[in-house]
């Protein structure tokens, strides 16, 4: 039965586990694109009109779990590099679940043992929908697709036009029109309620 500890736990697993495991998951496109030279690279986190930005980090207003990794291009282009740049996320979350569990197993985080458990939990789940070759909403491949068909035909095979990575330019170029279409709309409004 679902009491209100676990509406504690569903909070917790929500607005912390979460966003922690999909950040990881992220930095692991960026770690392993840094090996092969990646230009202008960022990660956005959440949507929405930007809070801040720190570096390469992009902090949008609005819920963590829709978050990207992006960059312009890479110094070092070659099936290798694009493979592992999409083992990156999956590699950074299973290394932090097997230590993480490795460190619970051994007795090592004491009286945080749940919420060490759900962040295993968590990390291994992003893991197993990263890896796991499939074709996702909007006929888009995961991770594992991507890895499969690179490896298998050598190239792309799903007959998407869009990257799989967008491009941190373009996707400024597309947040700018946004953001100007959001402030002409509010001009609008505003005239409305004058009138």
């Amino acid at each position: 039965m679902f009491g209100l500890a676990d509406l504690g736990a569903l909070i917790v697993s929500g607005f912390i586990i979460l966003p922690v495991v999909i950040f990881i998951r992220e930095m692991g496109y960026l770690i392993v694109s840094w090996l092969f030279g990646v230009i202008k690279p960022r990660i956005t986190i959440g949507s929405g009109p930007r809070l801040f930005t720190i570096g390469i980090f992009d902090v949008r207003k609005y819920y963590h779990l829709y978050s990207w990794f992006s960059y312009d291009d890479l110094k070092q282009k070659s099936n290798f590099a694009y493979i592992c740049i999409y083992a990156g996320p999956i590699l950074a979350n299973l290394t932090i679940s097997i230590v993480i569990n490795a460190l619970i197993a051994n007795g090592l985080v004491g009286n945080f043992e749940t919420f060490w458990n759900r962040f295993v939990f968590y990390g291994f789940y992003y893991v197993l929908l990263d890896a796991i070759p499939m074709i996702m909403v909007g006929g888009k491949p995961n991770n594992g697709m991507i890895i499969y068909e690179m490896l298998r035909y050598g190239k792309r095979v799903d007959h998407n036009d869009e990257p799989f990575l967008p491009s941190t330019t373009e996707i400024e170029e597309e947040y700018e029109k946004e953001m100007e279409q959001i402030k002409e709309k509010k001009i609008e409004r505003d005239s409305e309620k004058n009138d």
